[in-house]
């Protein structure tokens, strides 16, 4: 919704309002979108590049490390990236508002809100750092901010539980108690696939077999879909709340 108006020549802010939900849809299919395109084209058109790897054993899907690794897929995914970490972060603080006028100075409640905030930004930071740093570029960097987005994401699923467990246990809402339990099944897949993504890629370095590393590139897929269907609750969290854009200018005398 757009409002502004000129009154007696004095030109009045014009104000963009948002439906937070289309904010968190927009948040998370920019990813969502970038992925499924990046390893659809490398399938496709880069196969034996993004599937090759130091065994020289048959794989059948490309991880997604060497699916954004490769060009034009490379340039997708920065674009889609770059694009969704400006309401990221806004979603981060706006979590981080909601909890403390939640629970104010309540232990253990308050700092676990800082914390919660911190690793949202450190996730967000994690995911820039391995989309714009690629694995054929500089191995080691993109692989430590891999790292700080598994290790970040897994830390704020779980205090974000936390916090949504004591939400729950006082409010009389349905969504609170629907958005919690969606949010604890999603942490609960999420630690899950990446178990089964680790143990896979362990087994295809260690013994170089045929297909642990296409099931490796499986789970990886899924691991990040959990997480985007974790953040995704936010829609029940904040479904009546809307984002504003205001941009003003000097009034203007005719």
């Amino acid at each position: 919704m757009l409002q502004g108006s000129n009154i007696l020549g004095h030109e009045r802010p014009l104000v963009i309002r948002i439906s937070f939900t289309t904010c968190v849809l927009t948040t998370v299919c920019l990813p969502l979108l970038g992925l499924i395109t990046c390893v659809f084209i490398s399938s496709v058109f880069h196969f034996e590049d993004s599937t090759g790897t130091h065994c020289q054993v048959p794989n059948y899907l490309p991880s997604i490390s060497a699916s954004i690794s490769l060009s034009p897929e490379c340039h997708i995914w920065r674009f889609c990236i770059g694009l969704h970490s400006a309401p990221r972060f806004l979603v981060a603080f706006t979590y981080f508002k909601f909890y403390k006028t939640r629970f104010a100075s309540k232990f253990p409640e308050s700092p676990l809100s800082c914390l919660n905030l911190a690793f949202s930004i450190s996730e967000n930071l994690g995911l820039l750092l391995l989309t714009y740093v690629s694995s054929s570029e500089t191995y080691f960097v993109h692989k430590e901010g891999f790292v700080l987005f598994i290790v970040s994401s897994l830390i704020y699923m779980l205090i974000t539980c936390r916090l949504w467990k004591t939400i729950k246990k006082y409010s009389l809402s349905p969504e609170d108690a629907k958005s919690h339990h969606w949010k604890v099944r999603f942490l609960l897949l999420n630690v899950s696939f990446c178990a089964f993504a680790g143990f896979f890629y362990w087994k295809h370095n260690m013994y170089c077999e045929s297909g642990s590393y296409t099931f490796f590139a499986l789970f990886e897929y899924l691991v990040v879909f959990s997480n985007m269907a974790f953040h995704l609750t936010a829609v029940w969290d904040f479904k009546s709340r809307e984002v504003m854009v205001i941009s003003s200018s000097e009034d203007k005398t005719f």
